[in-house]
């Protein structure tokens, strides 16, 4: 009787298998077609349509034209949001880390760099890493120092002196630094902070904060290493 029942679950399995009865499970890709391009220093703001309703969205530069379709899933919604190289403020815009023609299921993205919030400042913000020599303060350290040690630090406050290549105001309620120094580890050499301090792109700038890893903000986005809630040291 047992080899009956398990040759007939076997043949059902096959049949349903051959029918098209198995089913796979949903797509978390939102499927959308352009139908406005606005473009801005390092962002792209889409109007789109997903199914029959229009929405904003914000993704790192690229050449998307109206028409097109493409394929985005998760994202952080910022509601009345002003761009100030747009001069407008949108009721609600989804920035995303990054949009496909395709529903390719890509790996969990980093928050850093492409992920940010568009800058605010005049001078352009770079992720490419800059020729400077800074040295640490007296009693801080290097950015590569801590990117090698960085479970040594974790959770500890740490002073490090840096320039200033990207800063997003007012996202989360928090301003967004990026640093770099001139020194790289593994390849890694920008240093993301949050503050309330104001600065702008071009300045260098000497912080105290706490080293946190593995900070996750939620929507996929996560931070590998940070450092929260800085203060400016004059």
């Amino acid at each position: 009787m047992r080899l009956i029942k398990t040759l007939l679950t076997l043949t059902l399995s096959l049949f349903f298998l051959t029918i098209g009865y198995c089913q796979k499970p949903k797509s978390t890709f939102q499927k959308v077609e352009i139908l406005e391009v606005l473009q801005v220093n390092s962002y792209t703001y889409l109007l789109v349509k997903e199914n029959r309703n229009e929405k904003w969205l914000a993704v790192p530069t690229i050449d998307a034209k109206t028409g097109e379709t493409y394929y985005y899933k998760g994202g952080m919604e910022m509601s009345d949001f002003k761009s100030k190289e747009l001069n407008r403020t949108f009721e609600s815009v989804l920035f995303l880390g990054s949009i496909n023609k395709s529903p390719i299921d890509d790996k969990k993205l980093s928050f850093q760099h492409s992920s940010n919030i568009e800058s605010q400042n005049t001078e352009k913000s770079t992720t490419e890493k800059l020729r400077l020599t800074i040295e640490p303060v007296d009693g801080g350290i290097s950015i590569a120092e801590l990117l090698k040690n960085k479970k040594s630090y974790k959770d500890k406050t740490v002073k490090l002196k840096g320039k200033v290549t990207k800063f997003n105001s007012q996202v989360m309620s928090k301003n967004w630094i990026h640093l770099q120094d001139g020194t790289e580890y593994n390849g890694e050499f920008d240093l993301t902070v949050t503050t309330n301090a104001e600065v702008d792109v071009g300045d260098i700038v000497t912080i105290e904060g706490t080293v946190l890893l593995n900070r996750d903000f939620g929507y996929g986005y996560f931070y590998n290493l940070i450092i929260e809630n800085s203060v400016l040291l004059r």
